[in-house]
């Protein structure tokens, strides 16, 4: 079992940038693939990015990409999500979670633990 806490959401103007933090417990992360979805209200969670467990493949949302990194330091049981050029369109409730896989996809169900989500509100 692993514990994911999700970290470094607030409330931003259009242009910022923030970094979200996702830390674990539990378990190490490094033997999990690790990935960032995302929940605006009345819509459906969607994938946002993924990484691999040797961090050397990434795979990004089209609407994100160029704009976010997602990294990870296995050393610190952490990953990361380094958001640019934030937009009202990014406004939503951000969460990180992990696939018991090398390399995981960017459906929901391909993971298998979760946090409970960071709020990012991205204001115009």
């Amino acid at each position: 079992q692993v514990q994911l806490v999700e970290s470094g959401g607030g409330l931003v103007q259009a242009g910022g940038s923030l970094r979200l933090s996702c830390a674990a417990s539990g378990r190490t992360l490094s033997v999990f693939a690790l990935g960032w979805f995302r929940q605006a209200p009345g819509k459906e969670r969607e994938f946002v990015a993924t990484i691999s467990v040797s961090g050397r493949s990434t795979r990004y949302a089209d609407s994100v990409k160029g704009r976010y990194a997602i990294s990870r330091d296995n050393a610190k049981n952490t990953m990361y999500l380094q958001m640019n050029s934030l937009k009202p369109e990014d406004t939503a409730v951000y969460y990180c979670a992990a696939a018991r896989a090398t390399v995981a996809g960017m459906r929901p169900r391909d993971y298998d633990y979760w946090g409970r989500g960071t709020q990012v509100t991205v204001s115009s």
